[in-house]
């Protein structure tokens, strides 16, 4: 039987659940990502669940076709309201916007709280949505960032945290943890800091076509200093 191919995000995605874990995909959309977890001898078992009749018709389909009915669910759900707590360990999270992945995460939170791990990638949002993991009770336990098709993408995963509250006098610290991601400030890679040099040139473009725009002095002060805060919290990323 052939392995189910997966782009370098799915892939990092998949990469994150904790091997052993049962899963619950909410978003499933063609089924590959619980495909590849079962192939691969990550999760013994996933429930994959869509929104959508159409694309959860085709997982169906691609279930059957990789003979794997057994240990694949698919589900019709509007979030998690179709899933029963203790039904999975891991909670995945994938390629969707931040504000519909709160929305998800804390429609049902009784729900959402009796998994051991959430995998997450938001595609919007992501320092708000870091912000409200960390001010509900949850900490980031693992990130990766790649570049796909010329796009940076961040996956997360995240466990229940006892201290959710934090010390407020590393407040400056928490935002900029929550805009770049407290695990990706520590492990540094190429493509993180990549990431941050191509935000630095947005910024500095930024900057430049305010020096030459024909905005009052007031309001141009009030952008430019806006402007210079991100730069200069994208420079003390870049050296912390």
């Amino acid at each position: 039987m052939r392995h189910v191919a997966l782009s370098g995000r799915l892939r990092t995605v998949a990469g994150m659940v904790t091997r052993g874990n049962r899963v619950c995909d909410v978003g499933c959309d063609h089924g590959f990502v619980p495909i590849y977890l079962v192939q691969q001898g990550i999760s013994p078992g996933v429930l994959a669940m869509d929104l959508r009749e159409g694309p959860l018709r085709a997982a169906r389909e691609h279930v059957s076709a990789y003979r794997l009915e057994g240990q694949i669910e698919t589900r019709l759900s509007d979030g998690l309201h179709n899933y029963n707590a203790g039904e999975a360990d891991t909670l995945i999270c994938a390629g969707m916007g931040g504000g519909l992945m709160m929305r998800i995460l804390e429609t049902e939170r009784e729900k959402t709280d009796s998994f051991q791990e959430l995998v997450l990638q938001p595609q919007s949002e992501i320092e708000r949505f870091r912000r409200y993991l960390r001010e509900n009770g949850y900490r980031i336990l693992d990130e990766e960032m790649l570049v796909e098709d010329g796009k940076f993408y961040q996956v997360i995963r995240a466990g229940h945290c006892h201290n959710p509250a934090g010390d407020l006098s590393e407040w400056e610290l928490c935002k900029l943890e929550d805009r770049y991601g407290p695990i990706l400030l520590q492990k540094r890679t190429p493509v993180f800091l990549s990431f941050l040099e191509r935000e630095a040139a947005v910024y500095e473009g930024i900057l430049a076509n305010l020096r030459e725009q024909g905005l009052t002095e007031e309001k141009r002060r009030e952008r430019y200093a806006q402007v210079e805060k991100l730069l200069e919290e994208n420079r003390l990323a870049g050296t912390l």
